[in-house]
């Protein structure tokens, strides 16, 4: 396949991570505090409001584009059997296939209107934290898994063949 058409997936996949991140990053560290600190309550409410109406659309946007560009790598890799019998490598990949969900199940909670999940936005502040350090073992995950590359497999030595001197 050419090279610019597997360039697309993983360009998709790596920049709505990116997007997501450091949005969250941003709202984190940046954007609450400066609010917290210079407007009223009913202004902080009303600026949240306006800035969530976006941001969801960002973040259920990036979510969507996330898992459909991961799956198309999850099926090339598998199509290709890059990683076929690679313990390490599907162990790994399933945590942080895990801990991506869970990163997309805050994400949504946070930006969502569920009257069940108000809590969560309720304590924005501490599920931002833990979303983006769970954002960072899956990126760690990722970095890992790629300079890591294919290990080389050794050849199966067959105990009952003849020893031939």
């Amino acid at each position: 396949m050419n090279d610019l058409l597997l360039a697309i997936p993983r360009v998709l996949h790596v920049g709505s991570a990116i997007l997501l991140v450091g949005g969250a990053a941003f709202i984190r560290f940046v954007l609450m505090p400066a609010a917290n600190a210079t407007l009223s309550e009913a202004d902080h409410t009303r600026l949240r409001a306006r800035i969530m109406e976006t941001w969801k659309k960002i973040v259920l946007g990036g979510i969507a584009l996330i898992l459909l560009s991961g799956l198309f790598n999850y099926i090339r890799i598998i199509m290709e059997q890059t990683h076929k019998g690679d313990k390490l490598y599907h162990a790994l990949l399933g945590t942080k296939l895990l801990l991506a969900l869970a990163v997309f199940f805050i994400s949504s909670a946070l930006v969502g209107k569920s009257a069940g999940l108000e809590k969560i936005r309720q304590n924005a502040k501490k599920w931002l934290l833990i979303n983006l350090l769970l954002a960072s073992v899956i990126i760690g995950i990722s970095g890992y898994l790629r300079v890591r590359g294919v290990p080389v497999r050794a050849v199966p030595i067959d105990v009952n063949a003849d020893i031939v001197s």
